[in-house]
């Protein structure tokens, strides 16, 4: 299977359109990598609420097992002193809830910013490629197989007529040749059929 066109021309454009569908996806994953880059910048507050949330909490702990060492009123010190090391820890868990829907937000908005350029790319520059693929060993089978040539020849003839200008067209024209069964135009009509699609016989 032929990935490129024999005719300089064709191949010319074939190998742009490689190049842009390359670059688009590259700049699509690199511009989705940026955006999470940038996303991801807004945890750092989150880690320091969650930081400051647990040092909080420790230092009330600390200062609550502190306080119950009072004699008398040791329990009624350390209970308000362990309220707010339990609502620090809220904090702190605040801090890594924030932190892990800031990742997950980052993480869909990249794919979403890869994977749909990506298949635009792809379904407008692949299927082209692939038929022309197709197309190119479908003709180059044909023009092995017997008879095949003749085929070349009329869907020459029935193709756009600009192309059958270069060729010397015989008394009658070129169809009356070909329904005669003349070789040198049949090869000359199935030439133009191959150039068509970017082959050379």
């Amino acid at each position: 299977m032929r990935l490129y066109a024999q005719t300089p021309a064709r191949r010319n454009r074939q190998v742009l359109a490689d190049l842009i569908a390359l670059v688009l996806m590259a700049a699509a994953v690199k511009f989705a990598l940026a955006v999470h880059k940038a996303i991801m910048q807004l945890v750092e507050p989150a880690r320091k609420v969650e930081s400051s949330g647990d040092n909080l909490a420790g230092e009330l702990d600390n200062a609550g097992d502190a306080a119950s060492n009072v004699p008398l009123v040791g329990d009624l010190l350390k209970k308000p002193l362990q309220s707010a090391a339990d609502a620090s820890t809220g904090f702190a868990n605040a801090g890594q809830s924030l932190q892990d829907a800031v990742s997950q937000v980052a993480t869909l908005t990249t794919t979403g910013l890869i994977v749909i350029p990506v298949v635009f790319v792809l379904l407008l520059w692949l299927p082209p490629r692939l038929r022309w693929m197709r197309r190119s060993g479908d003709l180059r089978r044909l023009l092995d197989a017997p008879g095949g040539a003749d085929l070349l020849a009329l869907r020459a003839l029935t193709g756009p007529p600009g192309d059958l200008a270069r060729l010397q067209a015989p008394p009658g024209g070129l169809a009356d040749a070909w329904r005669r069964g003349d070789r040198e135009v049949i090869a000359g009509l199935s030439e133009v059929a191959l150039r068509r699609a970017g082959l050379r016989p």
